[in-house]
């Protein structure tokens, strides 16, 4: 039983029983002196002889347990902290260890010299192979259509960036068919089963999108190629006939041309002619109608361009090559009239974005717009004007000129997702594990942070919120990061710390927007955040206004370094930090995302830690953790609730 007591405590009781075993032995010894005496002043000098050695003897013990706890104890409990990190302890903290301090030090540096000779050789030997996984995954993160493998158990273990923007909101570990309809995937499983290598079909998603694809059945799971379902038109068939038709009749009237024509015939041919004209341009129509399926990003379309301010993390529906040849003919013909332009992309929603071509001086004749957009942008395919790049992707541009300037406007279409991201997401291992298990390596979790006008849970308001996901002890590279609208000004006090001010905020998503997209990222996962008791008030002080209530069970890095390294030492996340080799830049500290990333890897490196402790699962960290709670309560719902933690020793100034 003892041996689950922290040493301190266990250094105090054995001080304690020395001060107890003392104060006995002391009484036993006066009652035995004083039961051989009559004399009361004697037995008066007796008691208070034995009052001054008794008290004199409990602070003795008491100072010396002081100065044991503070110089070997707590020492003691730190080196063990340290050492189960790999981390060399403080010199100043193990002065008192005798050779225990140099030796500890010595074996964290060997520890280290081991690892990194590791790494090297580990490195080494598979630089080809990381080599070759690159080259594989650059393949396919620009492979057209989208691919998601899921495990036996219907679990994503990979996808790819097309993947991501046909099913917004994929992640790892979760189940396919929250994103597709299940009869579709339940009857194409029923023909792979009936032993075809590969079988089509065509599924929807839950938002109604319609989407064609491929399933393949594979020795871990099953591989889903997906692409957007061919639209529905009419067959070409038709507009050919109607031209076959038209051209029947009207060959034999011209053939009949050997004198004036008359009226009759005239009528005639005018009204086949404009029938073969009508078809011809139905048939036009038809062969146009597919829409641009090219993505690209911002730098991609505006490579060697002058751009205005910095380029938002959006990506536009067209193709890079022609419409930046056409942008830099018209740059170029600006700085020929005297007025360099600038560029700059104005988002007007969520589908569609206005690209600005900027100038000062006098504004642009349409004619002129119009005789730049008769010309071939790129030299290579002189046979298609800028005119003819605008009609395929269905937009156009115009000038426009008020008392700031002059500008060209071209509307471009927004595409979902972001291509500048990660092209794959993927940990094929998920497939190799059992979907119930609590170990600490194995949970899926999101980590994340929360900036606020204030530091009550209750009555402030969130002003940006970021989050990051784990998935069996690795971040995937999955994120979640936005501004937040508070409805209210923000505090000085407040942007001082944070730097974000009510003008960084005037256009971000509301509060029940932004809760309500980042549920969606954090929806079956475990929590984690530093102090989470503070960020855990907040999203649940929330529910009542957004409607996302957020269940999930927490995991707070401040009781994780508690069980690791005792109450004793701060347990700030600079601290944290500074312990365990984190470097937080400066300017992402006290951002939510710069914090978010500081507090995952904390955690990271907290799990062998805590490993070696004994605390491998989630039920041992609630268990261990009623050990602290006059330091930090326990955010999950079904413990303790909210309280003023974030003023408590170890949590202020995270």
């Amino acid at each position: 039983m003892l041996t689950r007591l922290s040493l301190r405590l266990r250094v105090l009781l054995i001080f304690a029983g020395l001060a107890g075993a003392g104060a006995v032995l002391l009484v036993l010894a006066l009652l035995v002196i004083g039961s051989g005496s009559s004399d009361p002043q004697a037995l008066d000098a007796l008691v208070q002889g034995g009052l001054i050695a008794g008290f004199g003897g409990l602070a003795a013990v008491t100072l010396v347990w002081f100065l044991f706890d503070r110089h070997v104890a707590r020492p003691i409990e730190a080196l063990a902290g340290g050492l189960r990190t790999g981390q060399a302890p403080d010199p100043d903290d193990t002065r008192y260890l005798a050779d225990l301090g140099p030796a500890a030090r010595d074996a964290a540096e060997a520890r280290a010299r081991a690892a990194e000779a590791l790494a090297e050789a580990v490195a080494e030997h598979a630089a080809e192979l990381t080599r070759e996984k690159a080259t594989l995954e650059d393949i396919l993160s620009d492979f057209g259509a989208g691919a998601v493998m899921v495990d036996p158990q219907g679990r994503v273990v990979f996808y790819n960036a097309s993947a991501a923007r046909l099913l917004p909101g994929l992640a790892l570990d979760r189940q396919l068919d929250r994103h597709l309809l299940p009869g579709a995937l339940q009857a194409a499983v029923a023909r792979l089963n009936a032993g075809v290598d590969a079988t089509d079909l065509i599924c929807l998603t839950h938002d109604g999108a319609r989407l064609s694809g491929r399933m393949r059945q594979l020795d871990q799971g099953t591989l889903l190629i997906l692409r957007d379902h061919a639209p529905n038109r009419p067959a070409p068939r038709q507009a050919l006939e109607s031209l076959r038709r038209h051209a029947a009749t009207l060959v034999p009237m011209l053939d009949a041309l050997d004198g004036p024509m008359p009226p009759d015939l005239t009528r005639a041919i005018r009204d086949e002619g404009q029938g073969l004209a009508l078809a011809t341009r139905h048939l036009t129509e038809i062969l146009q109608s597919d829409a641009i399926g090219s993505r690209a990003s911002l730098p991609e379309l505006l490579a060697g361009l002058p751009v205005r301010g910095e380029l938002p993390r959006l990506s536009v529906i067209c193709e890079a090559q022609a419409m930046n040849a056409l942008l830099s003919l018209l740059v170029d013909r600006l700085g020929r009239t005297g007025h360099p332009p600038r560029l700059r992309i104005m988002p007007q929603d969520s589908a569609e974005a206005h690209l600005r071509i900027e100038w000062q001086g006098a504004p642009l004749a349409v004619e002129q717009l119009d005789h730049w957009l008769d010309q071939a942008p790129d030299p290579e395919q002189p046979d298609q004007s800028g005119a003819d790049i605008l009609q395929r992707h269905g937009t156009g541009i115009w000038p426009e000129a008020d008392d700031k300037g002059c500008a060209l406007i071209l509307p471009l279409g927004l595409a979902s997702g972001d291509v500048t991201g990660g092209g794959l997401t993927y940990d094929f291992a998920l497939a190799s594990r059992g979907a119930a298990s609590s170990r600490l390596s194995d949970l899926t979790c999101v980590v994340f942070d929360t900036e606020t006008t204030g530091l009550s849970p209750t009555e402030d308001r969130i002003v940006q919120i970021a989050g990051v996901r784990i998935a069996r002890g690795r971040l995937t590279g999955e994120s979640f990061e936005t501004l937040v609208n508070p409805g209210r000004p923000i505090p000085v006090r407040a942007t001082q710390i944070h730097h974000i001010d009510d003008r960084m905020v005037a256009d971000a998503p509301d509060l029940t927007a932004a809760l309500t997209a980042f549920h969606h990222f954090a929806e079956d996962a475990i929590l984690i955040a530093h102090n989470a008791p503070f960020d855990m008030g907040l999203l649940r002080a929330a529910a009542a206004e957004t409607g996302a209530h957020f269940d999930n069970r927490v995991l707070d890095t401040v009781l994780l370094s508690a069980m690791v390294w005792g109450g004793s030492v701060p347990h700030t996340l600079d601290a944290l930090g500074e312990r365990l080799d984190i470097q937080i830049p400066p300017e992402d500290r006290h951002t939510a995302m710069g914090d978010t990333l500081a507090t995952a890897k904390a955690f990271l490196r907290l799990i062998p830690a805590l490993s070696a402790k004994g605390i491998e699962r989630f039920e041992d960290v609630q268990s261990n953790a009623r050990r602290f709670r006059r330091m930090i309560e326990d955010a999950n719902p079904d413990q303790s609730s909210i309280s003023g933690a974030s003023g408590s020793r170890g949590t202020a100034g995270d």
